[in-house]
């Protein structure tokens, strides 16, 4: 009876248990953050669907590596909307949210990163089988590759919904947490654990791959003045590093956060990098397409067609508006000159 109670709560109820203040009026750093997020989440949004367009456009990115990578674009498209809906549900806004929502809000979070994160590990699994059979590109037919991208997306959704579904403090208010005042401490060590072990996988999987091309590389040097292959394959590489990197500088702190929120570590301020931890996971979403456009000559080529196609229609389109208005002035111009001449005639 009492859980169901709780239930019927407001969000104030918790934060105030949690010691997490809800600011009831606007501030100018809170139209700051407004102001600036709102450009960047819609600058993630387009940046990662003109990612998303070049690999659908061109046909030598229809590959399994690009279509994982197409994915993460997805991914990070989706991390673009959630901020964006995180944006419009903070600050004084919070304290109108109702608890469904409030997990809501978290769970759009969680999916994105959930999303990212396999993403990231199926791309280390395919260049892992890829490079170790001396292949450029993997062998996997587009039907599998669908499968793995439902999956993860699967996986993400569910993972993103565990504490909607009842690993929350909301019948056990002595288990709430700092930074998200619904979510227990525990759920806050297992999401933070789960994800730093990926991480720690993928990082071991990549330095694997990096110490066999390294090797092979110098097995082959020997024998060839220039191995194109090779050089191909080291630079693929390189760019899924430099992603895997990012992403993890950028999410690491966050989840340093979340367990030490969940180990209960009083004399952490939690709440003081929560925000700066926020924006810097945000700002991955918009690095990968950046990394794309410097790291891939062809990738850069084809942002350009686009963006070029794109102007060029929004010309056409001005230009037909103008014809189309220049028509209509002539034909009113026609009309005018034969009502004069008809008027004369009458006279």
């Amino acid at each position: 009876f009492v859980c169901y109670m709780r239930h019927g709560q407001n969000i104030s109820f918790f934060y105030s248990r949690s010691n997490k203040s809800i600011i009831p009026q606007w501030k100018p750093i809170d139209f700051v953050v407004v102001g600036l997020g709102v450009p960047v989440c819609i600058l993630i949004i387009l940046a990662n669907m003109l990612v998303m367009a070049a690999i659908v456009v061109n046909r030598r990115f229809h590959f399994p590596i690009y279509y994982l990578l197409g994915n993460m674009a997805a991914a990070d498209l989706f991390a673009g909307i959630s901020y964006f809906y995180l944006i419009f549900h903070t600050g004084p806004w919070t304290i109108g949210l109702s608890q469904t929502q409030w997990l809501v809000r978290g769970a759009l979070i969680e999916m994105s990163l959930m999303a990212s994160v396999v993403n990231l590990l199926a791309v280390a699994w395919e260049r892992h089988q890829t490079i170790f059979t001396m292949q450029l590109h993997s062998t996997m037919s587009n039907r599998r590759v669908l499968l793995f991208i439902v999956a993860i997306w699967v996986v993400a959704v569910v993972m993103g919904l565990v504490p909607t579904m009842g690993w929350n403090c909301v019948c056990d208010l002595a288990l709430c947490s700092t930074v998200a005042p619904l979510y227990s401490r525990s759920f806050l060590v297992f999401w933070a654990i789960l994800n730093l072990l990926t991480f720690s996988v993928m990082v071991a999987i990549y330095a694997r791959i990096f110490v066999y091309v390294r090797r092979n590389s110098r097995s082959v040097a020997p024998h060839a003045a220039h191995n194109g292959h090779n050089d191909t394959v080291v630079g693929l590489m390189k760019t899924v590093s430099m992603i895997l990197g990012t992403f993890v500088i950028c999410w690491t702190p966050g989840l340093v956060i979340l367990l030490l929120d969940g180990l209960e570590c009083k004399q952490c301020e939690v709440l003081k990098y929560e925000k700066y931890c926020l924006v810097l996971a945000e700002c991955n979403s918009l690095v990968n397409p950046i990394i794309y456009s410097c790291r891939d000559e062809e990738m850069r080529d084809t942002f350009r067609r686009l963006l070029c196609l794109f102007c060029s229609r929004k010309e056409e389109q001005e230009q037909e508006n103008t014809e189309t208005q220049g028509d209509a002035l002539n034909k009113v111009r026609l009309l005018s000159e034969n009502s004069n001449h008809t008027d004369r005639l009458t006279l």
